[in-house]
């Protein structure tokens, strides 16, 4: 069973994606949120697809949502009903591959 992020993990692995990576706690559960925006459909739809890959091998999903060129996201582990390393190892992906794509625009 994967169990949430410890307070020295938080500050180790979180923070940075906090405050360098544009990531943001939501206020009402204990899950991170971010906005992307690509130069068009087509990249918007390569990107979720390169993170549905990715999400599958890892056996951990995240919350979507996409319109046009827009996609948020929202990571959090419901099998611990809060962030785990997975969110962490998720996100870092999720990032990897919109750098892929938005330097398409």
């Amino acid at each position: 069973m994967v169990s949430k992020l410890s307070d020295n993990q938080r500050s180790l692995k979180l923070a940075p994606l906090l405050q360098d990576g544009g990531w943001k706690l939501q206020s009402e559960r204990d899950a991170i949120h971010k906005s992307f925006s690509f130069a068009n459909f087509n990249c918007a739809f390569a990107f979720m697809t390169a993170v549905a890959l990715q999400a599958e091998k890892m056996d951990h999903h995240p919350e979507w949502f996409n319109v046009y060129n827009r996609v948020d996201i929202t990571l959090s582990t419901h099998g611990c009903q809060g962030l785990s390393s997975r969110d962490i190892d998720l996100a870092t992906h999720i990032d990897e591959a919109a750098g892929k794509y938005i330097s398409q625009n």
